[in-house]
């Protein structure tokens, strides 16, 4: 989902630790909930070039390879919607995407050099829209991280986005021949005029054709993406587009607030944008708790039933690492994120992608661009990440991991959340939980961006963005 927003005929990357801090929770709560999506901390916008490249072998030399989460950026998509910044190159020309794959099967053995015995709990293809690739392209990337590591796709949960214009029958078989056990679609919106509104050049008949495919011909958990914010809805109109999709009986539904604004006399004032996408939210939030489903984040809404494929090993993302593949993946150690450079303009995506895709095998080795963690950054990182789903943070697993209560760490920060009923403090059978009020989770967007430290909020502002 997007972060762009047009201001005065510039692009620039709204939050991310890039507009001032509030002073404190008070002044976070006179202020929009809709600062940033905090889902990674820190934003590639903190990254930079590493003082001296980084071999991959030593890099992952120390961390735990048996439970990681492996990710593939596929970045191509046939178009560029309104909302979307992406790291994603829309018209790829009709070579581009086999000429990504050879470079990618060149990563996959650097990166099989140095983690051989990697075990991974999930996997996942992204993008951009990793059914841009044929049927042919996309089963020579299953063959590939199969023919290195051995990954048994169909008993791990693994996802993989799509989209309405390249949700074949064809790719579908491939998803389903590999075991995929979660498919994930953006809708987006089941109206025409909103899809206008959002930049979507699609039909609605294009997205309910692909929904019926998905269940035709796929046993896989199903989640649909939903927009909020759109110039001229409304909470009820939301609500209308949420039992559209109910249609097809998702597994899961995520509901993304659009952050780009819209060019209207609603969007050119702040505050009003902020009440009608916080009250769609909250229709859309009741609305769907009371059809059985229970809100695992902010956006993140999942329908009560009992575990299906896409439940498996446990993985726990601010514990275990992630490997990237491909041009835009992050990858993740406890003390090191690296990726590629980040560009949300068409010329410098093509650059980046142009670039990687003549990388040298040498060069394929070594992580060049990220940012090493510090032990407060890792520990923020986790902080951030726990109390943006509703399960929380618990206090035995902190300690555990870094020696010290983080109510100690952050008595500030989380005195000032409690006191403002944003999180609360929960017992458990095994450890006691700080957990996000619905009231917190609603501000998720707002609370993330204020818990950044200095050091990467300072970085994300300089950051020059192509």
């Amino acid at each position: 989902m997007s972060e762009l927003e047009a201001s005065a005929g510039h692009n620039r990357v709204r939050g991310y630790g890039r507009d001032p801090r509030p002073a404190d929770v008070a002044a976070l709560l006179r202020g929009s909930p809709f600062v940033g999506y905090g889902y990674a901390y820190p934003h590639k916008t903190a990254y930079r070039a590493l003082p001296q490249p980084r071999p991959l072998h030593e890099v992952w030399a120390t961390e735990d390879h048996q439970h990681l989460f492996l990710y593939v950026h596929v970045p191509f998509c046939g178009v560029r919607c309104g909302f979307c910044n992406l790291f994603t190159q829309k018209h790829p020309s009709a070579e581009l995407p086999g000429r990504f794959i050879d470079t990618l099967a060149r990563q996959i053995d650097a990166v099989h050099e140095a983690i051989p015995n990697a075990r991974f709990a999930r996997w996942a293809l992204g993008g951009g829209t990793p059914t841009l690739l044929d049927p042919d392209q996309l089963e020579r990337v299953f063959t590939l991280l199969d023919d290195r590591w051995g990954l048994d796709f169909a008993g791990t949960p693994g996802s993989v986005e799509t989209s309405p214009e390249t949700c074949t029958a064809a790719r579908l078989a491939v998803l389903q021949g590999r075991g995929t056990s979660r498919i994930s679609i953006g809708i987006q919106s089941f109206f025409a005029d909103e899809l206008r509104a959002l930049g979507r050049p699609q039909a609605v008949t294009l997205g309910e054709q692909a929904l019926d495919r998905i269940r035709e011909h796929s046993d896989a958990s199903l989640n649909i993406d939903l927009i909020y914010g759109i110039a001229g809805q409304t909470p009820r109109s939301f609500v209308a587009a949420i039992d559209r999709a109910l249609t097809w009986a998702p597994e899961q539904l995520y509901l993304y607030p659009l952050y780009q604004r819209p060019l209207t006399g609603l969007g050119r004032r702040e505050r009003s944008w902020d009440d009608q996408r916080l009250a769609c939210l909250r229709a859309g939030r009741d609305h769907l708790l009371a059809l059985g489903y229970e809100q695992v984040s902010m956006r993140m809404f999942r329908r009560l039933t009992k575990p299906g494929r896409d439940e498996g090993p446990v993985y726990c993302c601010q514990a275990d690492g992630m490997i990237g593949l491909g041009v835009g993946a992050r990858s993740y150690t406890r003390s090191l994120h690296y990726s590629d450079d980040w560009a949300v303009g068409s010329a410098g995506i093509r650059e980046i992608v142009g670039d990687w895709i003549e990388r040298s095998d040498a060069q394929l080795r070594l992580a060049g661009y990220g940012i090493e963690l510090s032990g407060d950054e890792q520990r923020r990182r986790w902080l951030i990440q726990s109390l943006l789903q509703r399960e929380g943070l618990s206090l035995r697993a902190y300690a555990d991991r870094f020696g010290a209560q983080v109510e100690d760490e952050y008595p500030d920060e989380i005195e000032q959340l409690r006191a403002h009923q944003l999180i609360v403090r929960e017992s458990g059978p095994q450890s006691d939980y700080l957990r996000p009020t619905t009231t917190g989770l609603e501000w998720a967007d707002a609370i993330a961006p204020w818990l950044y430290s200095e050091a990467v909020r300072a970085a994300s502002k300089d950051f020059e963005l192509r």
